[in-house]
C-alpha cells in the first residue's frame, strides 16, 4: 500500500520560498507518476505539478515560480516554491498514481490519482 508523507509548510512572506517533500513507500517509485496539488478553503483542488518518465508540467499559476523534483534514491518527492504569492496560500498535497494511467497531463492526474498525503499547510502574508 502506497504511503505518502507531506513535510516542509509554513508560514511566509510574499516573495519568500519553501521546499515541501514528500516521503514515499510501499511501491516501486519509478514505476508511475507523482505530483502535488493544493486546495484553498472554499476553493476547488488544484493540480500544482507533475512529474513523469517525459518530464515535469505545472500549473500556469505557479510555472516559473514552482519546481518539482524527486530523487528515487530517498523516494522523495520536493517542490520548491519560489516567489510565493498571498493567494498560493493552501493545503498542499502529494499524489500519486500507481496505475500509470493518469500520468499524460496535470488534468489528467488531478482526476485519476489514488493515493495522497495527509496534507501539509502553507500560508503567504503580505
Amino acid at each position: 500500500q502506497v504511503q505518502l508523507v507531506e513535510s516542509g509548510g509554513g508560514s511566509v512572506q510574499a516573495g519568500g520560498s519553501l521546499r515541501l517533500a514528500c516521503a514515499a513507500s510501499g511501491y516501486t517509485y519509478s514505476s508511475y507518476c507523482m505530483g502535488w496539488l493544493r486546495q484553498a478553503p472554499g476553493k476547488e483542488r488544484e493540480g500544482v505539478a507533475l512529474i513523469n518518465s517525459d518530464g515535469s508540467s505545472y500549473a500556469d499559476s505557479v510555472k516559473g515560480r514552482f519546481r518539482i523534483s524527486q530523487d528515487n534514491a530517498k523516494n522523495t518527492l520536493y517542490l520548491q516554491m519560489n516567489s510565493l504569492k498571498p493567494e498560493d496560500t493552501a493545503m498542499y498535497y502529494c499524489a500519486a498514481d500507481p496505475s500509470g494511467a493518469y500520468c499524460d497531463t496535470l488534468p489528467d492526474f488531478v482526476g485519476g490519482f489514488s493515493s495522497w498525503g495527509q496534507g501539509t499547510q502553507v500560508t503567504v502574508s503580505s
